[in-house]
């Protein structure tokens, strides 16, 4: 690795920030505001460059070769075009890594052949979910499974975001359980979807579906946007029921019991960072692909994701 650009200075940046520093990754971050770079600065120690990336790349006499890209949703999809415009040969994106269906599309062709660009899901990196991948493989896999993305639209609606986040909220967001749920199963080649239901700000707001996976887990889901919930997953085996309920830590039923118990583990690196980001870093500078999720397969997955939210691509 040549060099690695860290673009934002909000949240997700400080979260990889703190993640890189640990792993003692030499990088160097590029935010937009000089207000935001001081605040950045202030609350990692690490020198956050204002003025945007593109600014950057046209000043810099070196071309990084690896960057992560930390910015608003909203604005993805253009600044991963700058940054294959200029080259760069690997770029984690934050997902859902385009606002909605044509970003993504459009994303994915112009990446394809020039650059490695993967989809930041770093919930697929969290301790207790490739705990769980282990324990599936060690039962001899899914025989079904279940999950729910109900969303708490109370909390929503009041959130400052752009009309345009809200209205593509299910790819923005609930996608981080979806994605879950079948890198854990297997993608679905058969699946049935219904919606119901609208918010001022999301339409629809109810899901229910079913189907069987590629590896012949047979599988359903639900949510509703409309009353209580939460995000969650279960995958029974031969042997047991795994519990992501919340995701960050792994519960197992055996089978002829009841009782429902944590299973103990070392969930100290998700406790210390935020959940899977270290092992999501780690990755992609080693250029570990297993668990990553390549721009191609997030363009691929599009075709079941738009009949879960009751929609044409």
């Amino acid at each position: 690795m040549k060099e690695l650009v860290l673009i934002g200075s909000g949240n997700m940046a400080i979260a990889y920030c703190e993640a890189l520093k640990f792993l003692n990754i030499d990088f160097t971050v590029i935010g937009n505001s000089e207000e935001k770079a001081i605040e950045f600065k202030t609350k990692t120690g690490k020198t956050c460059i204002p003025g945007g990336i593109k600014k950057y790349l046209e000043n810099n006499s070196t071309k990084p070769s690896h960057a992560i890209l930390a910015v608003q949703v909203e604005v993805l999809f253009d600044v991963s075009k700058v940054l294959i415009n200029h080259g760069i040969e690997k770029i984690l994106v934050e997902k859902p890594g385009g606002i909605n269906y044509t970003e993504i599309n459009d994303l994915e062709n112009i990446a394809k052949g020039e650059v490695e660009l993967f989809v930041a899901y770093n919930r697929r990196f969290y301790q207790s979910v490739l705990q769980a991948k282990e324990e599936i493989e060690k039962d001899g896999g899914a025989l079904s499974a279940r999950f729910e993305f109900t969303e708490w639209s109370h909390v929503i609606e009041k959130l400052k975001k752009s009309d345009e986040l809200k209205k593509n909220w299910f790819l923005a967001n609930s996608t981080h359980v979806i994605d879950l749920a079948f890198s854990l199963i297997g993608k679905p080649k058969e699946i049935s979807c219904y919606t119901s239901g609208k918010l001022k700000w999301h339409k629809p707001s109810i899901f229910c579906g079913s189907g069987i996976s590629e590896n012949n887990c047979l599988f359903s889901y639900y949510a509703n946007w409309e009353s209580s919930g939460r995000w969650g997953i279960e995958v029974n085996t031969s042997k047991r029921k795994l519990i992501l309920s919340p995701l960050e830590i792994l519960q197992e039923q055996q089978v002829g019991s009841i009782e429902i118990q944590k299973v103990e583990m070392d969930y100290s690196k998700d406790e210390k960072f935020k959940p899977g980001i270290l092992e999501q870093c780690r990755a992609f500078i080693n250029g570990e692909k297993q668990h990553l999720k390549s721009i191609q397969e997030q363009k691929n997955d599009l075709k079941f994701l738009s009949k879960i939210n009751g929609r044409t691509q």
